[in-house]
């Protein structure tokens, strides 16, 4: 009876890191959504909702350390305890990095837009999939679409390269006045600022992976990649 009333506690765990990522997982898409519409009502409807993110984060960690505490749980339901604590956190850090996008968000719509810049397009993507991807891992409790994320994440890296290059080279251009120069040269700040949040949340989409593979299959990839290309090891 004690460890049917211990499964429906650890279930009940699960269930609200789940609730914790769809929340996330909306509040980066809104953030995305905003930047590229340039809402700054969507926006700032972010930034305010933030706290709910916060919150649920809290909350696993009460439920948790309440099952440590009192179960001494052992294997696999360790495990799954320590991994969602993990993963709570990722998703807590991933609803900061939509806040940043959307405060960027803000400030830029105060000004005519940049042109285009084909590999923001690109990082965008390819953060939205790894989250969605790291997400669908969790809510499957599926290991090899958790490694799949970390596959990605190369893409993730060379796409924010290339677009720190552009505002780089929009920077250097000729403007017709100093002021003008000194808004392009902020605005480009932002904009990278903004390609370094979508690239911090394909890296914590990595991380959420990681700690999937780990509740599923109880082995720590973390630098597994690393030691394996290492021809000493």
């Amino acid at each position: 009876m004690e460890r049917l009333h211990f499964h429906e506690e650890l279930e009940q765990l699960k269930l609200t890191v789940l609730n914790m990522a769809a929340l996330t997982q909306q509040a980066f898409e809104n953030a995305v959504k905003a930047y590229i519409n340039r809402d700054v009502d969507l926006a700032q409807k972010i930034i305010d909702g933030d706290q709910e993110v916060n919150k649920i984060e809290l909350q696993v960690d009460h439920q948790s350390l309440r099952l440590l505490a009192l179960e001494q749980p052992m294997a696999r339901d360790l495990r799954m305890i320590i991994g969602n604590m993990k993963i709570s956190n990722e998703l807590e850090r991933i609803a900061d990095q939509a806040v940043n996008i959307s405060e960027r968000t803000i400030f830029l719509s105060q000004y005519s837009p940049l042109d285009e810049i084909p590999a923001m397009d690109s990082l965008i993507e390819i953060s939205r999939q790894m989250l969605k991807k790291a997400v669908s891992s969790l809510r499957d409790m599926d290991a090899t679409t958790a490694k799949e994320v970390r596959n990605m994440d190369d893409q993730a890296d060379e796409s924010t390269l290339q677009v720190l290059k552009s505002l780089i080279e929009h920077m250097v251009a000729d403007a017709s006045a100093i002021d003008k120069r000194r808004l392009k040269t902020r605005r480009s700040i932002q904009t990278i600022i903004l390609s370094r949040c979508l690239e911090r949340v394909g890296d914590l989409s990595t991380n959420i992976g990681e700690h999937v593979a780990f509740m599923v299959e109880g082995i720590n990839i973390k630098h597994q990649k690393f030691k394996e290309e290492d021809p000493e090891s």
